[in-house]
């Protein structure tokens, strides 16, 4: 009756190998470690003697996945900014005075003289000397607004313009004041990931707050002035000529050529003009908006001389290709259609309107698109997150100890194929957490030695109904097998509202509370495949080997 199918113990043993085979590097965590970044470094930039030797000290066809360590048990930088949104407003509306002093300068015969305001943040104000002009002053700067380009804007225009006695009040429109702000932060977080990403940290975490803030922490940073620093770094843009395009990274160049992977294709590559057109420091502006056809665009502008040399290159060059390359890689290759003048242009493509606001985003990476106020800064050393570590290696081995103390002085024999399962139990939750990339913090921590004694509570309930059922005079083949199936029903009842609870917090919680999430849930799955299969199989092998007249639970 305890007869267990091969198939199902065969897949019971793989997925035990290989959890723990998933979970092992992490007991040889720095060679591991070094390991990884050689490769990725020999991937990168090529390989050295040094780069060779750490990427040998851990073999290739092994696992390599480890468990990252989070700020506080690596140390690093942790920084709270609030992004400076209102400075976009106003950069919009310096930048759209010379449009509105261009539309108006056709009608001087009964607009008349146009002059600029002193004007509020985030507002333009034009006076003109005939308020008889005023209704086609208004019509002809409103034919200036474009829609606004964002799922809860639709149907909306950019702009509110108003007349107000002499003068004319331009202003963002509320619709696109909330879609400006989503593109700030946005630009913000890509920059910021970007700035963060070359440095080679591991697993940042970069993320927004609220309306206008943004937590950044990165372990292996030194101080958070450091970090502040390197926030602070320019994006390389450039606008190249495009020479060809290929599948094979070694393809030479050429004089005067270079060759950039593609962002988005992989396996592709440019061959580029090495000297750029124009260099991202005269792109000016570029904005997600809709081409003749109502297919989502981008549109970007330069300034006077990014303009000037844009507008000779495609007058030079119409029907072929120019590259966008930011940060050494090709983000887009459009074809030149005409002579493009005054330094404007629209990319146009198979784009969706979140494709058309990422690439605007990337267009505008550069720089940080407004200031930033740095709320809150902390550093915490390595020497504070060893004591962490230190302190939860502790709290998790008194844990693990106690727990098997008492299930072998509690249930004997079957206590100790109990602790046999908690221990695979472990060893399965490090390899979930290996195979996903996870980080664990110290409230990570806390949620495993929350498993450890939440692990054994399935056998508890197991070994407790076997001892009910061997009241009642039944074999203790059928008792064991009865207490298996009736205690199934409330160990899975259990463990889902637990699950269900840890889901919550995953979802709606942020930074520690994710972590004590994702460790917790992962816990009860772990816990759940050992105690109905892993003690139920080494349950079955000891009984098909003694085959015991009765037995003591």
């Amino acid at each position: 009756m305890l007869q267990i199918d091969l198939w199902k113990r065969l897949l019971v043993w793989a997925t035990v190998i290989v959890g723990l085979a998933l979970a092992s590097p992490n007991l040889f965590y720095n060679r591991v470690e070094a390991h990884n970044d050689a490769v990725a470094a020999i991937e990168e930039s090529g390989a050295t003697a040094e780069r060779e030797a750490a990427r040998a000290g851990w073999p290739d066809w092994l696992p390599s996945g480890l468990v990252n360590l989070g700020l506080d048990l690596r140390g690093g930088a942790h920084l709270l900014a609030e992004v400076k949104v209102a400075e976009v407003y106003q950069s919009r509306m310096e930048a759209l005075w010379p449009d509105v002093r261009d539309i108006l300068r056709g009608e001087r015969d009964s607009v008349g003289t146009i002059r600029l305001q002193p004007s509020p943040p985030g507002e333009l104000r034009v006076r003109i000397s005939e308020p008889d002009g005023m209704a086609r002053a208004l019509e002809l700067v409103r034919g200036l607004a474009r829609p606004v380009v964002s799922m809860t804007g639709a149907g909306t225009t950019d702009l509110q313009v108003a007349g107000e006695g002499s003068d004319i009040v331009v202003r963002l429109s509320e619709a696109e004041q909330q879609a400006t702000d989503d593109r700030t932060m946005q630009q913000s977080l890509e920059i910021i990931r970007r700035r963060i990403d070359e440095v080679g940290t591991r697993e940042p975490t970069i993320q927004r707050q609220g309306a206008d803030r943004i937590l950044i922490q990165v372990p292996g940073v030194g101080s958070a002035a450091e970090l502040k620093a390197i926030i602070g770094t320019t994006a390389q843009l450039t606008f190249q000529g495009v020479v060809s395009r290929t599948s094979n990274p070694d393809t030479s160049a050429g004089v005067g050529n270079e060759i950039m992977p593609s962002q988005d294709e992989e396996g592709v590559f440019y061959v580029l003009e090495q000297a750029p057109v124009v260099t991202g420091e005269e792109l000016v502006d570029a904005q997600p908006a809709f081409d003749q056809n109502g297919q989502p665009a981008v549109n970007f502008r330069f300034n006077p001389s990014g303009a000037r040399k844009f507008g000779d290159y495609t007058a030079a060059n119409i029907g072929s290709p120019f590259a966008i390359v930011l940060d050494g890689e090709v983000i887009s290759a459009p074809v030149i259609q005409s002579h493009i003048p005054g330094g404007s242009g629209i990319i146009t493509g198979n784009f969706t309107v979140e494709q058309s606001t990422n690439l605007a985003v990337l267009l505008r990476a550069g720089a940080l698109p407004a200031g930033m106020d740095f709320l809150e800064e902390r550093t915490i050393g390595p020497e504070l997150g060893q004591d962490s570590i230190e302190a939860g290696k502790l709290a998790t081995a008194v844990a693990f100890i106690a727990v098997l103390g008492f299930m072998w002085a509690s249930y004997g024999l079957f206590g100790l194929f109990a602790n046999v399962a908690l221990i695979i139990n472990i060893g399965l939750i490090f390899g979930l957490l290996s195979l996903v990339g996870a980080t664990l913090t110290l409230p990570g921590i806390a949620g495993i030695v929350l498993t450890v004694g939440m692990a054994v509570d399935a056998n508890v309930l197991v070994f407790e109904r076997i001892r009910e059922e061997l009241k009642t005079a039944r074999g203790p083949a059928r008792a064991i097998e009865l207490g298996y199936e009736k205690a199934l029903s409330a160990i899975v009842d259990a463990n889902i509202t637990t699950f269900l609870t840890a889901t919550i917090l995953y979802v709606m919680g942020s930074g520690p509370v994710r972590g004590f999430a994702i460790t917790l849930g992962l816990g009860i799955l772990t816990s759940v495949f050992t105690a109905i299969f892993v003690t139920r199989l080494l349950v079955s092998m000891w009984f098909a080997r003694r085959r015991p007249k009765s037995i003591e639970v």
